[in-house]
């Protein structure tokens, strides 16, 4: 029943955002949006849990990254006459909380649980060397080109990268679910585990949850607008830097499939586990930047995807250490440990550069 009374909440509190104003309001509107967000992750897992794997994970990532890029485009054509960074904070921020904190608590957990966890391999190497080419050429090369000076690309590199992106997301989901779809299937779970074994949903749930699912995150793109004010208010009023709102977009959007991601990985189904968090990477980066490419196009604003040096060297340690770690097909304790302390590093310097 709370999945179905959230999004009406939200929807209520939507309609009396007009009339009421402050801090109060405000932090009731930020419980509902999590609890929204929530609430459209579990719909999605009714529907994923309908279609089965690798579909199911397939599903989850692209609810996310619609939330992610209904967000970050509205706010977008809000702030339409300014260089928008707000598309290449949320999205480096969304790469940095998968990589170093969601896999790395995953690493950490299921490592503390049951010592070593194994996975397949060639699946987790085709999303690292998709994810890897991808946001480099999406997040590093802008600081490179020339026809644009600075972190900008020109409108014909803006709609090329574009392109390059959807195929290689394309290209990753078809090795996903045809081609390779071995690949991605979590190995025979416990026969207690109702997450795996239960009966799939009625067809009426499964379109009933569907249906919910649709104004889940419509709510949660309104209620997000709403409060994005709020949230550059308090990120200026603290004297942090403004990169941190997409961090903190970031981090309310990946919330609820963090918390499946962990739990499937304290329930001994990394693979699992590692399908959520770097496919969620993959269409974090691979749908939004085409979806903030078209809008400024053709809205005629610029937008600003090149990273910082700093940022770079993070990204680039990050992918490296996750490459090096699940190299060998098994995972342990120590490899949590050390993505979650580039994690702490990450948010460290967020806050003070």
């Amino acid at each position: 029943m709370w999945s179905i009374i959230s999004p009406l909440i939200g929807l209520v509190l939507l309609a009396l955002a007009s009339e009421f104003d402050g801090g109060i309001f405000a932090a009731v509107m930020g419980i509902s949006l999590i609890s929204v967000v929530l609430s459209a992750v579990h719909h999605a897992e009714v529907v994923a849990h309908k279609v089965g794997e690798p579909y199911g994970t397939l599903i989850l990532a692209l609810a996310i990254t619609v939330i992610e890029v209904s967000l970050i485009v509205s706010i977008m054509l809000t702030e339409a006459g300014q260089d928008s960074t707000l598309a290449r904070d949320t999205v480096f921020a969304a790469i940095m909380l998968i990589l170093s904190g969601i896999i790395g608590m995953s690493l950490f957990l299921g490592g503390y649980l049951y010592k070593e966890q194994a996975f397949i391999k060639q699946g987790v190497s085709a999303a690292l060397v998709t994810l890897s080419a991808i946001s480099i050429l999406t997040l590093v090369l802008p600081n490179y080109t020339t026809t644009e000076l600075g972190p900008i690309y020109s409108s014909s590199q803006l709609i090329f990268v574009a392109i390059i992106s959807i195929v290689l997301y394309g290209s990753f989901v078809a090795v996903q679910t045809i081609r390779h779809r071995d690949y991605f299937l979590p190995k025979d779970a416990a026969p207690g585990d109702e997450d795996i074994h239960a009966d799939p949903p009625s067809h009426l749930t499964a379109t009933i949850s569907v249906l919910l699912l649709i104004v889940s995150l419509a709510v949660v793109v309104l209620l997000s607008k709403k409060l994005s004010p709020t949230i550059e208010s308090i990120v200026v009023n603290l004297g942090a830097p403004k990169t941190l709102v997409g961090v903190i977009i970031a981090a309310v959007i990946l919330l609820p499939e963090g918390i499946a991601a962990i739990r499937a990985a304290g329930q001994n189904r990394l693979q699992t586990s590692l399908n959520l968090a770097l496919g969620s990477a993959l269409a974090s980066i691979g749908l939004t930047i085409p979806a903030v490419a078209i809008v400024s196009y053709f809205a005629g604003f610029r937008v600003t995807l090149g990273i910082d040096a700093k940022s770079t060297l993070l990204l680039i340690l990050s992918l490296f250490t996750i490459s090096i770690s699940f190299n060998a097909g098994k995972t342990n304790i120590l490899q949590g440990i050390v993505l979650l302390v580039i994690l702490a590093t990450y948010m460290f310097i967020s806050v003070v550069p």
